[in-house]
């Protein structure tokens, strides 16, 4: 009977061990966290090990706002506390809130502040985004009134893939990674002659950045537009000429393709991910500026054609739209330029030519400045004319104009 009650004993405590080990197996490790200062507030993002589930909280005296993910576990070696200078956070600070939960809490300054979060993937992250009504129309007014003295505009250009990463190769070994960085290094030279922009390159050699970096290198600089240069592929090597993308959903087969590629997923993955998306596309785009970037994407797209079809005869694709993870999580218009076909022979040997680069980089630039001066949402006024603080008359006059067109 002894002997049954202890066999019987570490038949349980065997089973327990195993559920117990199924458990932790099957929760969520939050992994790291950083944070990022933005125009208007603060970004944090939490690395997680796969999709996690979360609730927020809000407790009073002193101020905070908490977040709880669900059936998670802490990794030890994450500092557990930030200081942050914002005029909303005071501090971040998480942990192990109970064995099945991680809290992260916000430690508020005031308590008019909002927020936007939403959770992505490649790698799985949840994007935490606090700020202040207050913060947004002091800035709205610091631009207005500095627009009148500056015009800058600062524009962050992304050359795909790179190092480890070499994209698309083309049937004689032109890489991708190669042919794009030359290009947003001739873009740069072009740009940083010009007074009205400020340029700034997501990588300005050959080394690896993870896509879901690349768009919080702008959003950290608060850049006006994004755009990221990129050369495309396909099995079919008669396949050629020039398209354009913004970020969106499509159930268009090529797209998905394309899209499938830069991503470095499956297209069945791609097909997968619409409806775990979907609420996250919403949310983008009210907040990602879409119709802006359509019309970023028209301008740059037309002025690529105009250009290179009179010298080169390229092939008009269009403007289209797919789920670019690189495009996601963007504060401002963006597009994504596949400027030829590596896959292609023809084209393989146009992109490896100096003349044709500097052609594709001068297009996109033009495409640029169209954009500014022809969209009457940017405001025409603040591109059309440079204006010095000393030239009082000037700013009069920008004064008047404003003033007219109801600015």
């Amino acid at each position: 009977m002894f002997k049954s009650l202890i066999i019987f004993n570490l038949l349980i405590t065997l089973v327990l061990s195993c559920f117990s080990l199924t458990e932790a197996q099957d929760k969520i490790q939050v992994k790291d966290i950083r944070h990022y200062e933005l125009p208007q507030g603060l970004r944090v993002v939490v690395e997680t090990s796969g999709v996690a589930e979360f609730i927020k909280g809000e407790l009073k005296n002193p101020e905070r706002l908490f977040f709880d993910i669900k059936n998670s576990t802490l990794n030890k070696e994450i500092k557990k506390e930030y200081l942050v200078n914002d005029s909303v956070v005071n501090k971040v600070r998480l942990g192990q809130f109970d064995i099945n939960t991680v809290r992260i809490v916000f430690d508020l300054k005031r308590s008019d502040y909002e927020f936007k979060i939403i959770q992505l993937e490649d790698p799985f992250r949840i994007v935490i985004d606090i700020f202040s009504n207050k913060n947004i129309k002091s800035q709205k007014k610091s631009e207005e009134k500095e627009s009148k003295i500056t015009l800058k505009r600062k524009i962050v250009i992304d050359p795909g893939h790179g190092g480890k990463d070499p994209g698309a190769i083309g049937p004689t070994g032109l890489k991708e990674k190669d042919v794009t960085l030359d290009i947003a290094l001739k873009l740069r030279d072009i740009l940083k002659n010009d007074p009205l922009f400020d340029v700034v390159l997501t990588r300005d050699k050959d080394v690896f950045i993870p896509l879901n970096e690349r768009t919080e290198i702008a959003n950290r600089v608060g850049a006006d537009l994004f755009i990221s240069i990129h050369t495309n592929a396909s099995p079919n090597s008669m396949a050629r000429g020039i398209e354009t993308y913004i970020l969106n959903w499509t159930d268009d087969e090529e797209a998905i393709r394309v899209a499938a590629r830069e991503n470095a997923i499956s297209i069945k993955k791609m097909k997968q991910l619409k409806d775990e998306l979907g609420f996250m596309l919403a949310s983008l785009e009210r907040e990602a500026k879409r119709d802006s970037s359509v019309k970023l994407a028209g301008y740059i797209h037309n002025s690529m054609i105009e250009s290179l079809r009179d010298s080169f005869l390229r092939n008009d694709n269009g403007v289209k739209q797919a789920l670019f993870y690189v495009l996601v999580g963007a504060n401002m218009p963006s597009c994504l330029l596949e400027v030829s076909y590596i896959s292609n022979p023809e084209e393989e040997k146009l992109l490896s030519q100096e003349t044709y680069r500097q052609q594709i980089a001068k297009s996109i630039v033009e495409g640029i400045r169209n954009y500014f001066i022809k969209n009457d949402d940017i405001k025409k006024l603040r591109y059309a004319k440079h204006v010095s603080s000393t030239n009082r008359a000037g700013i009069k006059a920008l004064k008047n104009k404003k003033q007219k067109a109801n600015l």
